[in-house]
């Protein structure tokens, strides 16, 4: 009895430690496996960072790269916008354009020449149709001269760099378009109120037509102030006059049942239409010379600050893109303890004379103050630096 109740007992025990390894190997299982998914998903993160990393890894790599990858689908939206309603844009300047001279043809000039001065009016007429000549020739050329692009073949020409998309060797100041999918030699900007790119044949004509247009602006802002304010009382006058109705109505019960003849009853008023204060001409007249003031006036704020701006550039003699890129090279040179010096800054006043093309005192006259078709200065692939610089530094 004794060594049977002993085996029942050792029976007993390998049971309840067989129970136990496999109870703690059933609990040990769901962890294992959560863990192994848990590292195998880890694995594949880190695999998928390496990856990611590996496909855009370059030396040159730096936020601006990453900004630029992460802002090119709304720059291509942009860039096709841009060049699909290019065309609108030339047509807009046309006609509000032509709105203002059919005002100033039909509804100013008559009155100038009725009411001022001969002196007076042969300033208006001389100066007006100078500043309009200046306007339209320059938009002309502006729009229609080529801004000048690199040659697709290869030639013994300097270049700074190679297009990424365009694959072709890049002189110093030449940039690619997106809008106009080309490269353009001393590229500003792509312009759309031009349907063009602002490059080194046309940036001249681009300046000129801004400076003509924004005189134009202003001459026609100062000269029709008063009139603007008269024109501007006058339509108030007449809303006024809207309001408070002139006349008394008809009494009497002969007229209203129209038994009894106009003015067969004492004592009777008549409703009597009174003239209009103003003829629908004469409410045209008005509603135009606001109409322009307006415009012009807000043409010259936002035109003038352009216009202003460009100038700063041209003194410096630096473009638009040149000069986000000469910030950045100011500010990495002086972290070095250095200083930057633009290499095509060759004086205020030779920048303005290498822009407009001046080689003697006659051209300020002909070049400048009236309009000439010449070409600019050197061919947009090459540059010559001013003596003074020694070391060139890429643009």
């Amino acid at each position: 009895m004794r060594k049977l109740r002993e085996d029942m007992q050792s029976r007993r025990r390998v049971f309840s430690s067989v129970m136990r390894l496999f109870l703690r190997w059933f609990r040990l299982c769901p962890r294992r496996g959560r863990s192994r998914t848990a590292r195998k998903l880890r694995e594949l993160w880190s695999y998928s960072r390496l990856l990611l990393r590996s496909l855009y890894f370059n030396s040159l790599t730096n936020s601006d790269v990453i900004t630029d990858s992460l802002f090119e689908p709304i720059f291509w939206v942009v860039d096709h916008l841009t060049r699909w309603f290019g065309l609108v844009f030339v047509c807009l300047v046309v006609v509000l354009t032509s709105s203002i001279l059919c005002i100033a043809y039909l509804c100013i000039l008559p009155m100038v020449i009725h009411t001022y001065s001969p002196a007076w009016i042969m300033w208006h007429i001389c100066y007006g149709h100078w500043n309009l000549v200046m306007i339209v020739f320059h938009y002309y050329k502006a729009t229609k001269t080529s801004p000048g692009c690199p040659p697709q073949m290869k030639r013994d020409i300097p270049a700074v760099s190679v297009c990424k998309r365009c694959i072709v060797p890049k002189p110093a100041r030449t940039h690619h378009c997106g809008i106009c999918n080309t490269c353009i030699l001393k590229m500003d900007h792509h312009c759309p109120w031009l349907n063009n790119c602002v490059g080194h044949f046309n940036h001249r004509y681009f300046f000129c037509f801004c400076l003509s247009m924004t005189l134009g602006c202003i001459y026609c802002s100062i000269s029709g102030r008063n009139m603007f304010i008269d024109a501007y009382n006058a339509i108030e006058h007449f809303k006024s006059l809207d309001v408070e109705k002139q006349g008394v109505p008809v009494t009497g019960a002969g007229l209203l049942m129209r038994i009894l003849p106009l003015g067969s009853m004492t004592g009777q008023s008549y409703y009597q239409t009174p003239q209009p204060p103003f003829t629908f001409k004469e409410r045209m007249f008005h509603k135009s010379i606001i109409y322009m003031w307006v415009l012009t006036s807000t043409v010259a704020l936002a035109l003038g600050g352009l216009t202003v701006w460009h100038a700063v550039l041209i003194s410096r003699g630096e473009t638009s893109i040149e000069r986000l890129i000469n910030s950045k090279e100011i500010r990495r040179m002086k972290k070095r303890g250095k200083v930057f010096r633009n290499p095509f800054n060759h004086g205020k006043l030779n920048n303005w004379k290498v822009f407009f093309g001046v080689e003697k005192r006659s051209h300020w006259l002909t070049r400048v103050l009236l309009p000439s078709g010449h070409a600019p200065c050197g061919d947009g692939l090459t540059w010559d630096l001013s003596p003074q610089r020694k070391i060139i530094m890429a643009i």
